[in-house]
């Protein structure tokens, strides 16, 4: 897995890194068990302080994409997405939505987005059943 940090973004760098991870996570490039680098060798790699990408991991644990232990470091972990989740992207993916239609996008222009931005991602996930 390769990561980019743009120290110029105005994205906090610890938010750059916790995003990469997840669209890493979804594309199947880090899959369940993949061990990620240590928050010092990672901070070492982009020059910046082990307490940024701590909290970037942090984000990640409290987030149940990766469990930290002391021995192994950071994994990711398997997710199941849960009812709290689900209402949180919902209202997240709304926002991003109602963005996009306010500064002109058509709305079969933001659903052709969001189909080619998933298709993008290298793993599938079934359908769950109701």
């Amino acid at each position: 897995m390769i990561l980019n940090v743009d120290l110029a973004s105005e994205v906090p760098i610890y938010q750059q890194i916790r995003d990469q991870i997840v669209e890493a996570i979804a594309d199947g490039v880090l899959a369940e068990g993949s061990s990620l680098p240590s928050t010092r060798t990672l901070a070492a790699d982009f020059g910046i302080n082990f307490h940024t990408v701590n909290k970037a991991y942090d984000l990640l644990r409290q987030q149940g994409l990766i469990q930290l232990n002391r021995k192994t470091g950071a994994v990711v972990t398997a997710t199941v997405a849960d009812p709290p989740f689900s209402a949180e992207w919902a209202a997240r993916a709304r926002t991003l939505l109602a963005e996009a239609l306010a500064k002109g996008q058509a709305a079969d222009e933001v659903l052709k987005n969001c189909q080619s931005i998933l298709e993008s991602f290298g793993t599938t996930r079934p359908k769950e059943t109701p």
